[in-house]
């Protein structure tokens, strides 16, 4: 990495620029293990494993968001499902954002 000094607004942030994420292929049952403990201590997967590995976990709070990528062609799908047009982004954002509230309401009946 080249020795040049990092603008001031993100040397705070040197550490994390620094950091290197690291995957690992794994089986099913450690997969599992590892997303079920990290839920159920409402903790991300990264962070548990984090925890696992006996290193810092940070204990400032984390908003709890979910994500998913969408494509142009999964907007024009929603589009049409929702009666709007594919430009409406926020709209159809706040329309799959109901349709988790449903889904949430009806599985913790």
């Amino acid at each position: 990495m080249s020795s040049r000094k990092l603008p001031e607004r993100w040397q705070t942030s040197e550490p994390a620029i620094r950091a290197v994420q690291v995957a690992f292929d794994v089986e099913d049952r450690v997969l599992q293990a590892v997303r079920r403990a990290a839920f159920e201590h409402n903790l991300s997967n990264s962070d548990q494993i984090r925890k696992v590995l006996g290193l810092s976990v940070s204990s400032r709070p984390k908003r709890p968001r979910l994500t998913v990528t969408l494509s142009d062609d999964d907007y024009r799908e929603l589009a049409r499902r929702y009666g709007l047009a594919e430009q409406q982004r926020l709209e159809i954002k706040e329309r799959v954002l109901q349709a988790l509230i449903e889904f949430a309401s009806k599985e913790s009946v």
